[in-house]
């Protein structure tokens, strides 16, 4: 897709993921103080649920006059089944939550930003039990201080990361068509551009500013010369205001378009929710 490269080539592609419109989201990665303090959270929950499996399970096998030769396997058994086995499960119906993620707001995800499946969880778990339990965290921090997106060691065996989604809003400043192109905007055709391609000169628009000039010109002409295929007619002058001056008409259209579509609706609701004549209203 033309321009698509343009884009990539002035992103991080430690933080930034490239979709297939060329839109790059921003895949912050959790810091390693809040993965031990979600960790910490986590593992005492799973930690107290292993000790009182542990009980239930040795108080019941006693009763029931097992052997002590096999108590300590029952202990092994309830030690995998909730420091490995209910760790990956909760991860994988959750989609890589946790009590501890969802007190930090944070979330693992594969390295494409995909949800994690039961192997990428049942890897991590498993790999939870010697770098967290056998070395109380010890080794998990230190190989999440070496690398960028602060992964312990069963994140690099499973291919995955934690994402940070707790993010404050961002209020991006909405601008109108351009001085110099108010009279072409007021007869310009921009019906038949693409939904993918006005998405993107959206995202350019807004991240415009955090370019350098050459890099900010060259996505501009890039872009500007993709959408002059369905713009109609086409000015001359600026990329960058010609690309400003599109996106203002969309928007603007399609929010009178939302308008009249509400008003139709307002004057039909009263239609829609009358009874047939003289039908009792039971509710």
């Amino acid at each position: 897709m033309p321009g698509a490269e343009n884009l990539s080539t002035d992103y991080d592609v430690e933080r930034e993921l490239l979709t297939g419109e060329a839109v790059a989201l921003e895949l912050r990665a959790t810091s390693v103080v809040l993965r031990m303090a979600g960790g910490i959270i986590d593992y005492l929950v799973y930690g107290v649920s292993a000790g009182l499996l542990v009980w239930l399970s040795l108080s019941a096998a006693a009763s029931l006059g097992v052997p002590d030769a096999l108590f300590a396997a029952i202990v092994i058994g309830c030690v995998v089944l909730t420091l490995v086995l209910l760790p990956a499960a909760v991860e994988t119906a959750t989609q890589g939550k946790s009590l501890g993620r969802l007190a930090i707001g944070d979330r693992i995800v594969r390295d494409d930003g995909g949800a994690v499946a039961f192997r990428h969880a049942f890897i991590r778990a498993l790999m939870g039990i010697f770098e967290i339990v056998m070395t109380l965290g010890g080794l998990a921090v230190v190989v999440a201080m070496l690398n960028t997106r602060a992964k312990r060691l069963g994140d690099l065996l499973a291919g995955t990361y934690s994402q940070y989604e707790r993010v404050g809003t961002l209020n991006a400043p909405v601008f109108g068509v351009p001085v110099d192109l108010v009279e072409w905007a007021a007869t310009a055709d921009v019906a038949r551009m693409p939904d993918a391609l006005a998405r993107r000169i959206a995202q350019f628009l807004r991240q415009a500013a955090g370019h350098t000039p050459s890099s900010r010109d060259r996505i501009a002409r890039g872009l500007a010369t993709e959408a002059a295929l369905y713009v109609s007619p086409v000015p001359g002058g600026d990329p960058e205001l010609f690309l400003a001056a599109v996106a203002a008409i969309r928007r603007g259209r399609e929010a009178t378009a939302l308008q009249l579509e509400r008003a139709r609706l307002d004057d039909l609701r009263p239609t829609l929710s009358a009874l047939p004549h003289g039908f009792p209203d039971r509710g």
